[in-house]
């Protein structure tokens, strides 16, 4: 209702996933863009150069794949939200999930060889990529929900060095530190037959006339799945799981007193972040393609809880804002700092205004460094680490709902206006 955005008026309406008719309209027509991107490559529509009027770039190989990682990354932060932001259990040991995922997705699906394979079909092992990490989060969860607040954030902090140990010792499954390993192709089999009947990673033609391409065809099944995976972590929250997730957040002993089982659900709530972290690693490993024991560590986790923090603890959509946010992050920083880079060379007052920040060679100093190992000054990698930190204390200190509570105060103030008040 104009001027009055919270209103509702019964029990339906306040559970809906989508509580208007203006938001179920914009949520599908983004869908519909989403789905549509590998469309915008010319050719993608019976050859040629036909295709879908859109922005030619997203279509790109290096586009698909920043964006198929954005959905791997929700994912993961998905199920740190339901740890978290409804639960309220602090944890620090997400990429040690992810890593249990990603090494029993190579053992169940690569093939036999020098490292440890038994070939299984993807409808295998990329379900088991979440039970398992589900299964071990059940068995220290005992451990980890006798504790609270900071001791509990130590106690998951350990799980990514034990992890960081152990992938490192295991090298006939993980490789070793040095070379690492391959990871199953993503290609459905209906058990061990020689020719996939669908490759999700080589280019070729769906329904006859679409040609899409490896990328193509990967991002549309990790949309898919990512789709999938938020619709599940909507509902758990609108549920009876999902209100006793909160009210353990909101008031653990309060929760304990009306009823709560406090260990059950804690225990669940462990579960099922665990799942959705596991799925999130095996598909990262295989979008990497191979992958080294030390990739699974603590900046990882550092970058799934940033995702969560400057998005929205506790809101989904504040989730996919964070991903969205945090992934692209690095490839605007690039590209931010290639335009600075041209405008400085160009000459002019531009030049003036960006050389001071610029370092480009040995004896040039400057903030940001565009050439690595040579000129001194932050990296890519570096500034982005630091706008992490910088940016998650700014929102725990100014919006603790992160970007999504900067979206509903836009929201409202327009909803309401002029009557601001």
């Amino acid at each position: 209702m104009r001027g009055r955005p919270l209103l509702v008026t019964n029990y339906a309406d306040d559970q809906a996933m989508l509580k208007s008719t203006t938001q179920t309209v914009m949520a599908g027509l983004f869908l519909l863009f989403l789905v549509c991107i590998p469309l915008f490559a010319p050719g993608a529509i019976g050859g040629g150069e036909s295709r879908i009027p859109g922005p030619t770039f997203l279509a790109g190989a290096d586009w698909l794949k920043l964006l198929s990682e954005l959905g791997i990354f929700a994912m993961a932060a998905l199920g740190l939200n339901i740890l978290s932001g409804l639960a309220g259990q602090v944890s620090l040991g997400h990429a040690f999930f992810m890593g249990l995922g990603a090494y029993t997705a190579a053992v169940l699906g690569s093939g036999p060889g020098a490292l440890w394979g038994v070939g299984l079909p993807i409808w295998v092992w990329l379900p088991m990529a979440g039970l398992i990490p589900a299964a071990v989060g059940i068995v220290i969860s005992p451990t980890a929900v006798r504790v609270r607040g900071l001791y509990l954030a130590i106690v998951t902090l350990g799980l990514v060095f034990i992890g960081e140990y152990v992938w490192r010792n295991l090298d006939f499954i993980t490789g070793g530190s040095q070379s690492g390993r391959n990871f199953p192709a993503l290609q459905v089999r209906l058990w061990r037959e020689e020719e996939a009947l669908l490759d999700l990673e080589a280019s070729g033609t769906w329904l006859g006339f679409l040609n899409l391409s490896g990328e193509g065809k990967f991002y549309l099944f990790i949309l898919a799945l990512t789709v999938l995976f938020v619709i599940v972590a909507k509902n758990i929250q609108r549920s009876r799981v999902g209100r006793a997730f909160q009210a353990i957040r909101d008031r653990d002993v309060a929760a304990e007193i009306m009823g709560v089982d406090e260990f059950r659900y804690k225990t669940l709530a462990f579960a099922i972040s665990s799942f959705y972290a596991g799925v999130a690693g095996a598909l990262l490993a295989v979008e990497v393609g191979r992958t080294i024991p030390e990739q699974w560590d603590l900046l990882l986790s550092v970058e799934i809880i940033a995702i969560v923090l400057i998005g929205g603890a506790g809101s989904i959509s504040g989730v996919l804002m964070g991903s969205a946010f945090v992934v692209l992050l690095p490839r605007l920083v690039q590209d931010f700092g290639n335009l600075l880079q041209q405008s400085a060379a160009s000459g002019g007052v531009l030049a003036t205004i960006f050389d001071p920040i610029l370092s480009t060679g040995p004896g040039d100093f400057g903030v940001v460094n565009l050439s690595p190992g040579v000129a001194p000054g932050l990296g890519i990698l570096q500034l982005n680490t630091l706008i992490y930190g910088l940016l998650i204390i700014a929102f725990l200190i100014f919006e603790p709902l992160g970007l999504y509570g900067v979206w509903v105060r836009i929201r409202n103030y327009w909803k309401g206006w002029p009557f601001t008040y």
